[in-house]
């Protein structure tokens, strides 16, 4: 297999370097990940400060960017419809395209409609716009636009070789941020009003690894270092983990978790399948046993955390079998919420070229019994909360229930609350009360 080389696919035509970009209007789509969506904020700021302003609704844009992905078909297909409905609806525009289906197919990208500038490396993104007169990237974000908790990408890069996963081929080697850099940018975040920062990355538990592998002398700095670190920064502000791999979960992780103020109780490890078979086709470094101990483990430490994770059905030779055992797995682990995921031929991967591929609608069958399980798991997990104190931040009004809001506990839980529009973006204090299907209802109990 021939691997895309780091560079920027120009496609030829007039280069924005030829006009002026002060007072220009732009417009971006982002598809994917949290990480993308941080990449996508800092692009907007640096066009923010070179004098760029984001079209309104109805205005035309003179330069889209789109963020695209490639964990799946569908992201691939997603990514090309953006990039022709934005060409349809900006005439004119040009639209630089970045991501990781950007730097799968760029070929593919080059030809699409209003396209000048494809980037197959991201880490070259501050030389591309410096070629079009776009310069001074800043090191960090100072806001997350339109959300009410910021992500933070603290890393970038995969070294493990599943062979589902596409993305340690289309995403540069580990690379971690400095530590002084990812607490100056949280600090400002806070400082700017978010009350919750999500610490992102496509690797997140490998975070520190390349900062002192082969280099002699160094004392570690991990993860759970981090925490610790932006643990100190004061404030009423929480901090969540976007997600863990099983395998990094040791007793120093544990520790850090449990002693954490700002640390939420809830964790993002992934299971992708609850069979010790299927697991080791996809070459994922742990057993089912392995995974419950590990949340057993954190069960002991913390209060009552909410787990939850990602599960692909039907990767290649998965019998009934093998799927109830998933289900099992779910069932052990009780997660209070579960991502499924149809398996997604992913070409360049091993999975792909496995001969006994599980046909599309046992497939379907099987994402609809994961998602009832999903709904018994989730309504289970709520009712543990009814009684006990949460804090709330809120995100919007439910505008089909007059005078409540709904936003998210410390725990990820789906929660509707008494509020109006003033607790917009706040966080409130209340107690759990009933349990329904979507969301566990809660009062409040302080006045506003």
């Amino acid at each position: 297999m021939v691997l895309l080389e780091d560079v920027a696919v120009r496609t030829g035509g007039d280069s924005m370097a030829e006009i002026s970009v002060a007072g220009k209007t732009c417009r971006l789509v982002t598809l994917g990940c949290k990480v993308n969506q941080y990449e996508t904020q800092l692009v907007l700021e640096t066009l923010e400060r070179n004098g760029f302003r984001e079209a309104a609704d109805e205005e035309p844009a003179d330069l889209c960017v789109v963020n695209t992905c490639t964990v799946t078909s569908n992201g691939d297909s997603r990514s090309r419809q953006v990039i022709r409905q934005l060409a349809k609806q900006n005439p004119g525009t040009r639209t630089l395209v970045m991501g990781c289906y950007a730097t799968r197919d760029p070929v593919a990208v080059s030809k699409l409609p209003s396209v000048f500038e494809v980037v197959t490396d991201k880490r070259e993104l501050p030389d591309i716009l410096g070629r079009h007169g776009i310069h001074d990237m800043p090191s960090g974000i100072s806001r997350f636009q339109g959300r009410k908790r910021a992500y933070v990408k603290i890393q970038d890069g995969c070294i493990l070789k599943c062979t589902y996963c596409i993305i340690p081929q289309v995403r540069p080697g580990l690379r971690s941020r400095s530590p002084d850099d990812i607490e100056t940018e949280v600090r400002r975040l806070i400082d700017n009003g978010h009350q919750e920062i999500v610490v992102t990355g496509i690797h997140v538990g490998h975070y520190g690894v390349d900062t002192t592998r082969g280099r002699s002398g160094l004392p570690p700095f991990r993860l759970w270092n981090l925490f610790r670190r932006l643990d100190r920064i004061p404030g009423r502000w929480r901090m969540r983990l976007s997600s863990i791999e099983a395998a990094e979960i040791d007793e120093d992780f544990i520790s850090a978790a449990a002693d954490c103020e700002h640390l939420c109780p809830q964790f993002h490890p992934a299971l992708q399948s609850g069979s010790n078979a299927v697991l080791s086709r996809m070459r994922r470094r742990y057993t089912v046993e392995r995974f419950l101990e590990k949340i057993d483990r954190m069960r002991e430490r913390l209060v009552n955390p909410a787990f939850t994770t990602d599960v692909i059905v039907g990767f290649p030779g998965e019998t009934d079998q093998e799927f109830a055992e998933t289900l099992n797995a779910c069932r052990r682990a009780k997660f209070m919420k579960i991502h499924g995921f149809p398996f997604s031929t992913r070409r360049g991967t091993p999975a792909a070229d496995h001969p006994d591929q599980v046909h599309g609608t046992i497939r379907d069958l099987r994402m609809q019994e994961l998602v009832r399980l999903e709904r018994e798991l989730a309504r289970q997990y709520y009712d543990s909360l009814v009684g006990e104190p949460i804090e709330v931040l809120v995100e919007g009004q439910l505008e089909a229930r007059p005078g409540w809001v709904q936003g998210t506990d410390r725990r990820y839980t789906p929660i509707e609350i008494p509020g109006d529009r003033r607790d917009v973006g706040r966080m409130i204090s209340g107690r759990g009360v009933r349990a329904v299907e979507h969301c566990l209802e809660a009062e409040r109990e302080t006045s506003r």
